[in-house]
């Protein structure tokens, strides 16, 4: 522990971060790590990300050690989940334990309650303060993929009185995240809300050449910007384009985001005769952000979401966005767009209310939203969730050499 107190004043702290369910395809927890690491390092502290893999781009059985603008990542094989569309998990405990313990950290930070929940009890055992990151709704989750409503918020009781005990605290980017924690009594709970980069995503951006494009002869362009997944219902942006054409509105969509659901809308749009460009994943920054700023409305009808950084993003281009009530989205949006209930008619319906809006009104007051939320302080409150506060001079993050042991041993075990 002296260690780490002499490195807590001389070079800031270094926060381990674990994460599960991600892939270069990820979206908003991608970003959002991405863009809390180098937040972190900005501060004056030393953050080092730990997520999954395919075995081959780790050499098998070994790692992936790098330094990059977030910090060090290290990328561990993990088993890709079935049906997920490629989503991978850290399985390997003894491997993660006596990493975690080679890294000697000072904070902990983990971005899945469910696989690495036992991480909690590893920190406690050694005297880490440890947060676990809420990145969606368990019993929204739940719900979405059919499980009754009381069965699903028992599960979710359940699962969060564990999470809560287990952690020093628990963040949540939005009340609406933080009101199943707050319905079992979980009293060490932090709201910090997630951000967006308002100089990448602006109204600027937008270009009538990429509009024409993706419209065509089309009067209105829709965009949804979203994992391909049930838990996301994307099948409800195809049902209210369907909708929408039956009333005459002249509308076309465009779905950028990739996952296991795709090969079934495509064939879905087809069939139905939809005009429907499916881009996939856009890992490019610019080319998603003209996207955003061209379109006329952004569809996001996911119930489950706790945050929303597609959405955000949409508004900080100055594009409205419609979305699910029942989601955190509800509250992000406000003025900046509209809400719908879980069918097709009712986003058909959001929709044209926010048409109806003239144009340079709509688009002003979606660019407004978004201006409420940046990353600069959504960095500060997490590093506030930590106790962490700013470095005054930064610390000397090294620029290359692995500080893991290499693997040895059958198993790779470190």
């Amino acid at each position: 522990m002296s260690g780490r107190r002499d490195r807590d004043a001389a070079r800031g702290l270094r926060i381990v971060r674990i994460a599960n369910f991600v892939t270069p395809a990820s979206g908003g927890l991608r970003t959002a790590l991405r863009e809390l690491g180098a937040g972190y390092r900005a501060a004056g502290h030393e953050p080092v990300l730990i997520v999954p893999g395919p075995p081959e781009a780790v050499g098998g059985a070994g790692a992936r050690d790098e330094h990059t603008a977030q910090g060090r990542v290290i990328t561990l094989p993990g088993p890709e989940v079935p049906g997920t569309g490629g989503y991978r998990v850290l399985t390997d405990r003894p491997r993660l334990r006596q990493l975690l313990e080679a890294l000697a950290p000072d904070r902990l930070e983990v971005s899945d309650r469910t696989t690495l929940r036992w991480t909690g009890e590893w920190a406690r055992r050694a005297r880490v303060p440890a947060v676990m990151v809420s990145h969606e709704s368990v019993d929204g989750v739940l719900r979405t993929w059919g499980v009754p409503t009381l069965a699903a918020r028992t599960a979710a009781d359940r699962l969060n009185r564990r999470t809560a005990y287990a952690y020093s605290r628990v963040v949540c980017t939005t009340e609406w995240a933080a009101a199943e924690f707050t319905r079992v009594g979980a009293r060490n709970v932090v709201r910090a809300p997630l951000g967006v980069d308002l100089a990448v995503w602006h109204p600027d951006c937008r270009s009538a050449g990429l509009r024409s494009r993706y419209a065509g002869r089309a009067a209105v362009l829709l965009l949804m910007c979203s994992r391909l997944s049930q838990e996301k219902r994307p099948g409800r942006a195809l049902e209210a384009l369907a909708e929408l054409r039956r009333r005459g509105v002249d509308a076309a969509l465009v779905v950028a985001g990739e996952g296991p659901l795709r090969a079934r809308l495509e064939a879905r749009a087809r069939a139905e005769r939809l005009p429907v460009a499916f881009l996939g994943h856009l890992g490019d920054r610019e080319r998603l952000a003209g996207l955003q700023a061209s379109a006329d409305l952004v569809l996001a009808p996911g119930p489950a979401e706790t945050f929303g950084l597609a959405a955000l993003e949409a508004l900080a281009c100055g594009t409205p966005v419609v979305a699910s009530a029942a989601s955190a989205l509800a509250g992000l949006v406000d003025g900046g767009g509209d809400t719908a209930l879980d069918d097709g008619p009712s986003f058909a319906d959001a929709v044209q209310r926010v048409l109806a809006r003239p144009e340079e009104i709509r688009r002003d007051a979606a660019r407004r939203r978004a201006e409420g939320y940046g990353w600069r302080p959504a960095v500060a409150a997490f590093l506030a969730a930590h106790d962490a506060p700013p470095v005054s001079e930064g610390p000397s993050i090294p620029a290359a050499g692995p500080v893991v042991p290499r693997p040895v041993g059958p198993r790779g075990g470190w």
